[in-house]
């Protein structure tokens, strides 16, 4: 076991491309001669004398003291995802909400003021609806498209600018180097959810971000059997963090780190496939005469290509598109699909479709999805690495159910 605890930053590692970091960039903090890390699936961690135990027990994140504090998997996660993202280090948590709301409730007190945008994931946007209110934090929403709308609406007391891009589930995309140095300029922090786009297409940090969180549950597991959450940026903010952290208690399982970090193992091979599938399924898509609407970063017709392409590398699994007909039209086809299977959730190997509408109707008003762009129309698809003729085969079925 490692005397004292583990450096939070991120070691020495030589320069390496993305896809040999998610392979060895854990190698500095590696233990034995197991190639592969083992799962440390205790609660507590012994210690060798009472200065130890003292050391231990303050020391922050310490990797081998109590498992609410840290555990040894996760530190190889942990190494991995910060390199990645480029910022000094990263926490994990047990779902990517945990991590959202662990980071805006560690970060903004009483009396304070937040800027979020107009479209979040549903959850983020009840966080900030329903749970900073109730604690006396005011939140303004703006349009993410115009970097100008969040100048507009900064406060005196404003601490802080939510980001989301793309947006679930309408794929808008936010400019990050202008939000960020707006924020710069007044001393806000900025928190980027990157979960739709990953650490390999979009890296929110060197466009200025201070703290990049993730629905972990996503491309990182990347095989639908783990949910995790993820956040990164720089020791200094990580602490605090940290210690909301272990108060909240959203922890993650030795066991769905150790997942987490074979999902990571094959996360540059997987967005390869991924990245390449959507496209061209996007592309397909707008070709069909079944089809009213595509909205996919990746295709010349999205309002802000131009923008995505400034700033993301690939363009992720998620395709939004709107079939030619009602809400009883689009469940047919949807139901009609064989191959994609109707599941939440986004960015692993199998390809899964949903109607959003019929998804969100449960939890969101008319009158909200009206405003978060969900028609009874549309269709969610995060799209896999199966072979891209039987993915269009499996949608040219359903469409012909319409």
């Amino acid at each position: 076991m490692k005397d004292a605890a583990s450096s939070p930053s991120k070691p020495n590692t030589p320069a390496w491309h993305e896809e040999t970091t998610v392979l060895h960039g854990d190698a500095a903090i590696l233990e034995g001669s197991s190639v592969v890390p083992p799962i440390y699936y205790s609660a507590t961690y012994r210690a060798e004398s009472a200065e130890a135990f003292s050391e231990m027990a303050t020391t922050p994140r310490h990797h081998a003291f109590y498992s609410r504090y840290g555990n040894p998997v996760h530190e190889h996660v942990e190494t991995i995802l910060a390199q990645l993202e480029g910022t000094e280090t990263a926490l994990l948590m047990g779902s990517g909400m945990g991590a959202i709301s662990t980071t805006i409730l560690a970060l903004v007190s009483k009396g304070d003021h937040v800027i979020a945008q107009q479209r979040h994931y549903m959850s983020t946007s009840k966080l900030f609806e329903e749970i900073l209110p109730r604690f006396g934090v005011d939140f303004t929403t703006v349009d993410q498209t115009d970097p100008q709308a969040f100048a507009a609406a900064i406060r005196p007391n404003t601490r802080l600018i939510m980001l989301e891009t793309p947006v679930n589930p309408t794929l808008s995309i936010t400019d990050l180097d202008a939000v960020a140095a707006i924020a710069k300029k007044h001393n806000i922090i900025t928190v980027a959810d990157n979960t739709f786009a990953n650490s390999l297409n979009q890296k929110p940090h060197a466009h200025g971000v201070d703290v990049v969180v993730h629905s972990a549950t996503k491309y990182f597991g990347g095989h639908h059997d783990v949910t995790a959450g993820a956040v990164c940026c720089s020791n200094a903010l990580a602490e605090k963090i940290w210690g909301m952290h272990t108060t909240l208690g959203s922890v993650l399982s030795p066991m769905d780190g150790w997942l987490l970090l074979r999902g990571l193992r094959t996360l540059s091979l997987r967005m390869e496939r991924i990245n390449a599938n959507a496209l061209a399924v996007a592309q397909w898509l707008e070709q069909q005469p079944g089809i009213e609407r595509v909205l996919y970063p990746g295709l010349e017709s999205h309002p802000q290509h131009a923008l995505a392409r400034r700033q993301m590398k690939g363009f992720g699994a998620v395709i939004a598109f709107s079939v030619k007909g009602d809400f009883e039209a689009t469940s047919r086809f949807v139901s009609s699909l064989k191959l994609a299977t109707q599941a939440v959730s986004l960015g692993g190997v199998e390809t899964l479709v949903v109607h959003a509408a019929a998804m969100w109707a449960g939890t969101m008003t008319g009158a909200q999805m009206e405003a978060a762009g969900i028609e009874g129309n549309t269709v969610r698809m995060s799209v896999g690495v199966e072979h891209i003729d039987d993915l269009k085969a499996d949608l040219d079925a359903g469409l012909s159910a319409l």
